[in-house]
This record gives structure tokens, sequence and C-alpha cells, in this order.
């Protein structure tokens, strides 16, 4: 740049004044011309090469950056990294692969990439070479690199072809990650897995125990019932059976016909014997309910999770309902639009829970409404069976209404309810193929529906 300086010296302004001032150099008018032209092309060249040095300049100082930054990159990655040119000889290692193999860079740099796997590898990383230019990448090959003092590392490793600026295919990078890391990521992994689907089961099983507990005195009235008839049943055996046995008793003891005839009518042995058959048929009846809320009960708390079965629906549903009214301290009025018989295939302890979680709610935000009332429907639609609960309550705030399936979220008062309802009652719905929606009805309060297949009829649980 000195020689382009002394022109520009020479070539200054003053001289470009000095020349037009005088008008001559001892030059004729057309040299002067000449020369002048001369002196503003130099003057441009000048300036292109000012500003050609200011860009390269410029672009110098962006290479740098661009290099300290990509140097940066590899020094902090946790990977290894090997660049290879075609013969399969290392041109860039990272400072991972130094860490892990204890040799600097000095002494891997040229050597081949095959020295730096254990022998029994020799064939599977000149795959590597081979696969050059094919488009072909190599991803998740497992290898044993050379690691400190001999010590085979399991790695990971995946490699592409390198190609310089012009699509010229140069070499070939690998990078590869210890096996080991990434074993310790999946173990990890599957802990964090299988602690949060035993948290889900204990969330389900709470959300069981705190229902349950809501439904003590619908239980208790709903066993009371059948209880009271077989106890009152049993009492009526027991008078027909003595006097069957007095009535037995004379006659084995020879008593004559005028004194059987009036045991006969003094113990009422004909109406015995047309009584003794229903109250033994209505104590059975009454002992498979008393069965029937039993095994409901035990469906409902129970940790284990049931076979899937065909069961009828309707009797499901009123179950539900009776439970949970009874045991509600304001009873709503509950009106029932279901068919007679609705058979469907399902778990049927876990639509029991889902009903009685969306009765117990639809009751609880009635609580402050003049005339309450529930609507309980099921029915079916093409290949899908629905049931939907409905309460004539002050509906769901728009700002709430995106977040009532989201586990522990309330609107009740604290210790009032666990926010479990409907988060458990929206997986039991999704782990049996089906959906359950909640909105607020056209004509007011709030409906949630639950929709399931008909029948699969593949018996899977």
């Amino acid at each position: 740049m000195g020689r382009v300086d002394d022109t520009r010296a020479n070539a200054s302004p003053g001289l470009i004044e000095q020349v037009t001032a005088t008008g001559n150099l001892g030059l004729a008018p057309e040299g002067e011309e000449a020369w002048i032209e001369v002196i503003h092309k130099m003057d441009s060249v000048y300036a292109d090469l000012v500003a050609s040095q200011v860009e390269l300049e410029e672009k110098n100082a962006a290479l740098e950056e661009a290099h300290q930054f990509i140097g940066s990159v590899l020094s902090s990655m946790t990977d290894i990294l090997i660049v290879c040119d075609l013969a399969g000889n290392i041109q860039q290692v990272n400072s991972a692969l130094k860490t892990l193999t204890g040799r600097d860079e000095t002494t891997l740099i040229g050597k081949p990439m095959v020295s730096l796997f254990a022998p029994d590898m020799a064939e599977r990383v000149a795959e590597f070479t081979e696969r050059l230019g094919s488009h072909h990448v190599v991803a998740d090959c497992e290898v044993s690199l050379l690691g400190i003092g001999g010590e085979a590392v399991p790695l990971s490793v995946n490699c592409s072809s390198q190609y310089d600026a012009r699509g010229r295919l140069i070499g070939m990078v690998l990078i590869g990650r210890s096996i080991g890391e990434l074993r310790r990521a999946y173990q990890e992994l599957d802990d964090a897995h299988q602690s949060l689907r035993q948290a889900q089961q204990q969330l389900v099983f709470t959300e069981k125990m705190a229902a349950l507990g809501r439904l003590v005195a619908g239980v208790a009235h709903e066993l009371n019932n059948p209880i009271s008839f077989v106890f009152g049943n049993m009492h009526a055996l027991r008078r027909y059976g003595e006097a069957i046995t007095t009535y037995l008793s004379a006659l084995g003891a020879g008593a004559g016909v005028e004194e059987q005839e009036r045991l006969k009518t003094e113990l009422k042995i004909d109406k015995v014997m047309n009584d003794i058959l229903p109250l033994v048929e209505g104590t059975l009846e009454g002992a498979e309910r008393v069965s029937d809320i039993v095994q409901d009960l035990r469906r409902f708390s129970s940790k284990q999770s049931e076979p899937k079965q065909v069961f009828d629906l309707p009797p499901v549903l009123s179950t539900a309902a009776d439970w949970v009214i009874k045991s509600a301290k304001r009873k709503p009025e509950i009106v029932h639009y279901m068919p007679d018989s609705l058979e469907i295939f399902a778990h049927k302890g876990h639509i029991h829970q889902i009903a009685v979680n969306l009765i117990q709610n639809a009751i609880d935000v009635m609580e402050d409404t003049p005339e309450p009332r529930l609507d309980v429907s099921c029915g079916t639609e093409a290949e899908t069976v629905w049931l939907s609960i409905r309460d004539h309550g002050p509906g769901i705030s728009p700002d709430d209404l995106p977040h009532i399936f989201e586990p522990f979220f309330t609107t009740k008062p604290i210790g009032d309810g666990t926010g479990l309802g409907l988060s458990v009652s929206y997986s039991m719905a999704e782990e049996q193929g089906g959906t359950l929606t909640g909105a607020n009805h056209p004509d007011g309060g709030a409906i949630f529906t639950l929709t399931l297949p008909l029948l699969s009829g593949d018996g899977d649980g």
C-alpha cells in the first residue's frame, strides 16, 4: 500500500489545482488535459483500493469471529467429534475426544481414524469410509473406542460425508456419545416414568377413597334396605319354622284327625305353606342385592383394574346416582333419560366411578340453586355409546372452562375438594378409548358427556 500512498500524494488535489491554475506544465494543452485525466483515474483507483482493503479487513474479522465461535462450540461439546479426509486420516478432533482418550491433538492429527478404536472394530469402522459419497448416513452404530489405558469405551456414533464449498467430497465427520451416558439417561427417564405412573395410580386411589368417604351415607342406606328386608323375612321364616315343627311333631305323636285340623287352623299351616316360598325368594333377592352392593364397593375402592366386560349401563348409572343423592345434604330432583337396557363393553368399575364423580360435582355446584335438578342420560350413536350428566346450576366460568380437567384444579373452598375428580375421570375415559368433555348447556347449567366405543367384543382389558 506504500506505492499507492505515494501516488496519492503525488496526485493530491493541490497538484491538480496547480495544473489548473498555471494552465501548463511545459506541455501542450492536449497533454495537460491527458495528464489531469490520468491523475483523476489514479485517484479513483486509489479509492477502490482503500474500499477493498476495508472490506477485506471486515471479512477477515468476521472469519476470525466465526473461527472462535466454532472453536468454542467444539470445546463445549460433550459428544466426541472426529473429522477425517478421504483416506480416513484424522484432520480435526474436539476436547471431548482428547479427554476420553487421554491423548492431545498433536498425537492424533494425521493418524488413521481406525487406530482410535478397538481392534475388533476395524471392519465396522472401515465401513464408514466405504460409504463416503453414497449419501448414506451411518446412524446409531455401536463401536468401542480405546479410552485411557486401553479401556474399551462403548459409543453410539453417527457418521456423514463432508463436502467443500464446491460440493466436492473431501472426507467425513463422525460424532459419538458414550452409551453408558445414554443408558443412564434412559434409566433415569424410565425411573421417572415409573414414579409418575405410581403417583398417578396413588392419585386415582386417593380420589376413590375421598369419593367413598362422601358416599358412605348413601351406601349405608342402599345396604340398609335389603338387609332390613332379609332380617324381617328371616323372623317370619323362624315363626313359620316353629309352627311347622309343632304341627309335624303332633303328626309324629299320632294326633287324631280332629287334633290335626285344630293345630292346622291354629298354626295357620295353609298360610305358612303359601308364604314360605315367596319369603325364601325375597330373602335370596335381598341377599343378592347386598352382594351386588358389596361387589360395587369392592370394584369402586380396589387399586386393581378389572378386565373389561359386557354389562348393562342404566343400572350402573342408577346405582351411582342413588349412592350420591342419598348421601347429599340437599337432595335435588333427579330425572332419568335412559333406555330400559343398554349393553356396553368396558370397565364397569371405571364407568361407575366416573358417574359418581360427575354426579357429585353436579350436586355440589347446585348447593345454592333454588330448585336443583339433575338430568342423567345415556344412549347410542353410530358405533359409540354416550352418557351425560347435566346440572341446572350456574354453569362453568369461561376462565375456568379450559382448566376443569387439570389435576388439583378446583373452585371449591380449601378442604371441600381434592381437585382430582374430573382429572381422574378424564384419564379413565382415555384408558378405555373414550373421551370426556365438559361444557355449558345452552339452556343453563353445565353438562359433562362421556363417549365410549359401544361393543368391541375383543375382551381385552
